[in-house]
């Protein structure tokens, strides 16, 4: 996985027009229930905010574009599971993993409308929570301003804990 967010992030700094659009790819895959599982992004969304500082790439238009990729993962894996509710356990690959969705459940029946917040920060939660919501038929407009919310600030801090350690890793380089 390292190797796939370093690659990423060498394209990115040679093609700094293709920021944004990975950008959001990336942050889709990692909200998106099922995809996240098997594609963790989290790394190469880091690796692209520490280009950011250093590279002098677009904050803005990378930022939005997490955001905005972030919570249309988390809307789809919302509508699959208030679309599929009892099947979605059977699919492959929560099937194989069946801890995962009665952790996003319980989570989401005991914190309600903030556990869309709270468990876009936390691994695995991040995408079964929606998906979980979506089975338990949370109201759909608290969903969704959780969702839209706490993707912004999701993206935001992932791409300024890289930019942070970018600019910590230049410095170093020039006092060293």
């Amino acid at each position: 996985m390292q190797d796939f967010a370093r690659a990423l992030a060498d394209f990115v700094r040679d093609n700094q027009a293709w920021a944004a659009p990975i950008v959001l790819v990336l942050a889709f895959g990692e909200s998106l229930a099922f995809v996240s599982l098997l594609v963790p992004a989290w790394g190469a969304l880091v690796a692209i905010g520490a280009l950011i500082g250093v590279s002098g790439i677009s904050f803005w238009p990378v930022w939005l574009a997490g955001g905005l990729g972030a919570a249309l993962g988390d809307w789809v894996s919302y509508w699959f599971g208030y679309r599929y509710k009892e099947h979605v356990a059977e699919m492959w690959p929560l099937s194989r993993y069946p801890e995962i969705l009665p952790r996003g459940e319980e989570f989401v029946k005991k914190w309600g409308v903030p556990s869309i917040f709270i468990g876009r920060f936390f691994g695995p939660l991040r995408a079964s929570v929606p998906l979980a919501a979506g089975i338990f038929e949370m109201s759909y407009w608290p969903f969704q301003i959780a969702n839209f919310v706490s993707a912004l600030i999701w993206s935001a801090v992932l791409l300024l804990v890289g930019d942070v350690m970018g600019k910590l890793a230049e410095w170093l380089w020039r006092v060293v």
